[in-house]
């Protein structure tokens, strides 16, 4: 959130308020501050909108309310944007390797006896991160290019190098703007939304995605378990042969190898050697 004092209405703003408003209202009437509602950079999910992405949410976002925490409710509704604009920072790169961009907006509400708290808390900085609800028609792998996870690439991975991440675009449609306490985006926070319909899916692929990662490590520490109790097992062939295993077949081999792993190699013990020349009260203790 920026300008924590209420800004100063210009007659064009008040004008497009009034075209947004059932009555005539004064600048003496509105509270008008501006926030940063999402950005281009790749977030907590690793997700990010593309630039053009930013340009039609701009667009979607001009007379979308503000709420509280994503609860879609009539009595939820506290504020409204007006207008809004597209950011460059020609000097910040995102980790995508473009131009950071960010996507600003103003927004109002009424200088009302039931307001009085919110804009307090606007203005001394609680009521600060922002989160946004839209669907976007598609979600692009950055490491292959496979649209709405048709590749086993896991966001948050590096492949060659390069962190994977799903960047959004196509954007069809701006619901709202929240008032969260720990948004998606690091500086601003975003919600996304694929479309009602294909919600539930995207989620349980995510999950499914999770629990592979999941799995792929726990073989992996197995197969090494193994290598370290049995120095005459085939490593290859073993590996091969923990693929076809699950979850608890796997945590029952991690514990059994743990166990002869560490009776073949018991841990070091701390010995005490003196220095040639060393007082009888200035001991080093070697490992």
């Amino acid at each position: 959130m920026e300008d924590w004092k209420g800004i100063e209405v210009a007659a064009e703003d008040l004008a497009l308020i009034n075209g947004l408003s059932k009555t005539e209202l004064t600048a003496e009437q509105v509270y008008v501050f501006t926030l940063r509602l999402c950005d281009n950079e790749v977030d907590r999910d690793f997700e990010r909108f593309d630039g053009e992405a930013l340009e039609r949410l701009g667009e979607l976002f001009v007379g979308k309310s503000g709420i509280f925490d994503h609860q879609w409710s009539a009595r939820g509704q506290t504020a409204r944007l007006f207008k809004t604009e597209v950011v460059r920072e020609p000097g910040r790169r995102t980790q995508a390797g473009d131009e950071y961009r960010w996507l600003k907006g103003w927004a109002y509400l009424l200088r009302t006896e039931k307001n009085e708290d919110l804009i307090a808390e606007i203005e001394g900085g609680i009521k600060k991160e922002v989160s946004v609800g839209c669907s976007a028609g598609r979600s692009v792998c950055s490491t292959c290019g496979a649209e709405d996870g048709g590749c086993a690439h896991v966001p948050g991975e590096t492949y060659d190098g390069g962190l994977c991440f799903r960047e959004l675009k196509d954007i069809t449609d701006a619901y709202e703007w929240s008032f969260v306490a720990v948004p998606a985006q690091r500086e601003a926070g975003v919600l996304k939304r694929f479309g009602q319909e294909r919600e539930k899916d995207l989620t349980l692929h995510k999950e499914a995605e999770l629990g592979r990662k999941y799995l792929r490590h726990l073989r992996r520490e197995v197969v090494r378990l193994a290598m370290l109790a049995d120095d005459g097992l085939d490593g290859e062939i073993f590996a091969k042969a923990a693929e076809r295993l699950e979850e608890p077949e796997l945590l029952e081999l991690r514990r059994s190898f743990e166990s002869r792993a560490a009776k073949r190699f018991p841990a070091p013990v701390q010995l005490r050697q003196r220095n040639a020349g060393q007082a009888e009260d200035a001991e080093a203790f070697l490992v």
